[in-house]
């Protein structure tokens, strides 16, 4: 026998074993991170995965079926534009409103059809950083000059790490570059500005599906959340009438995934019910596509290959950060009150810390605010507050596990040490001008 091809899994049994072995089951800390890690995980699966990343994972494999390679390097690539490439990059969070999970089959789509490595991190990062109700909500619940730094941070720190991450990686751009040099015009198959409409309509999918909920009992936010439903059914049906008119798709089929869905909205119209009818049109939209010939069948693969990839590393990650950290406003295997202990003031240890902390912790959309609330109302300095505020919603345990599966190990540390060292010192920077302010 050749031990040197048996050490791997010899080191893996060996480990499952002795993790078994002295697996402290009868502890209340750690049956209750258990219990924490599950319950994240199942709030994760019901609010997420269906509303979420289930959308995300078409738009990304419609990116890679409907958008040529060709054109992604026209724009986003190594020879792009500059400042039109870091423009739409730096500024994409505040129309996706997403998290930092649900960005990734969109990275995912762009970065494998050839966009440049700057480009492509600055989309990463603004994708959950720089949302514009987050940002007002920062302002009216922990402070103007607060949701003011959160804001211009978001903004300067996507473009700056993603200039740094073509800076470090600049001999692999210049080969992406000369690359482009020799590809061929793409062959049109329908004008820009169709796929541009057709776009929009699974963005908006995307974005009206997961509209928060809003504390407005009239105004703006208040009629776009009582009337989410009627306008993501809205955006649904020009989407249909835009694949039977652009693409090509029987109308009798658009029909048959209609019809279910609004028969089953009729019997389950709120609460998590309403999962029951998006879940009947995702399912009859999938079959139908799946089935049929060219572009259509090419888009369900593609979508299913990012959900493949994606979806396992997010469950898990999902479960060890429950495991570890628990829930907001509950507890997982490290005392929650190690973490506010740590953040106190406006040293460097509490500004690192709390963005390693926040880079870790996984923050749904908005949820960061109550919990960075709770820690300032125990003691939380204002830098700290900043550096978690800038570090958390962008990343997350589950986020670098498919990060690292789509660009490798080297290049995610990197990304995650810039986000992670830039947040240290905006913290530190920001507690020193506005110690005194609550």
């Amino acid at each position: 026998m050749n031990w040197k091809d048996e050490w791997k899994p010899l080191v893996y049994i060996l480990s499952l074993f002795l993790i078994l072995f002295f697996l402290p089951v009868g502890l209340d800390r750690f049956e209750n991170a258990v219990m924490e890690a599950l319950s994240l995980a199942k709030w994760y699966a019901q609010e997420h995965v269906i509303l979420c990343l289930v959308p995300a994972f078409f738009i990304a494999g419609a990116i890679s079926v409907f958008i040529s390679e060709a054109s992604v390097m026209k724009y986003l690539g190594p020879n792009a534009n500059k400042v039109i490439a870091y423009g739409v990059s730096s500024v994409s969070g505040s129309i996706l409103a997403v998290c930092s999970c649900t960005v990734l089959p969109l990275f995912a789509g762009i970065y494998r059809m050839g966009a440049g490595l700057g480009p492509a991190t600055a989309f990463l990062y603004s994708g959950p950083a720089i949302n514009v109700l987050a940002i007002i909500l920062s302002a009216k619940v922990l402070g103007f000059q607060l949701g003011v730094a959160r804001a211009v941070g978001a903004v300067m720190f996507s473009v700056v790490i993603g200039l740094l991450m073509h800076f470090i990686y600049r001999s692999e751009e210049k080969e992406k570059a000369k690359a482009m040099m020799h590809m061929p015009e793409p062959e049109v198959e329908r004008p820009l500005w169709q796929n541009a409409v057709y776009f929009f309509m699974m963005v908006a999918i995307l974005v009206f599906a997961n509209w928060g909920k809003t504390e407005e009992t009239s105004g703006a936010w208040f009629f776009l959340y009582h009337y989410k439903w009627f306008i993501t059914s809205a955006f649904a049906a020009l989407l249909g009438l835009i694949l039977v008119m652009w693409f090509n798709m029987q109308w009798w089929k658009i029909l048959l995934i209609a019809l279910p869905s609004a028969v089953t909205a009729w019997f389950f119209h709120d609460g998590i019910r309403i999962l029951i009818p998006f879940s009947v049109a995702i399912v009859s939209f999938s079959y139908f596509i799946s089935t049929s010939k060219g572009e259509m069948e090419d888009w369900f693969t593609q979508s299913w290959g990012f959900a493949k990839q994606i979806l396992p590393l997010l469950l898990f990650g999902v479960l060890t950060a429950g495991l570890m950290l628990g829930r907001p406003g509950s507890e997982g295997l490290i005392p929650s009150q190690w973490v506010s202990s740590s953040v106190g003031g406006n040293s460097m240890g509490a500004n690192l810390f709390a963005s390693v902390a926040g880079a870790f912790m996984y923050f749904a959309t908005l949820t960061e605010i109550p919990i960075i609330k709770g820690l300032m109302d125990n003691g939380m300095g204002n830098g700290p507050a900043l550096a978690l505020l800038l570090a958390g919603p962008a990343l997350s345990l589950p986020n670098m596990l498919v990060i690292r599966s789509v660009m490798g190990t080297k290049k995610t540390i990197v990304y995650v040490s810039l986000v992670v060292i830039m947040s240290t010192i905006s913290g530190l920077l920001y507690g020193a001008l506005f110690q005194n302010i609550k």
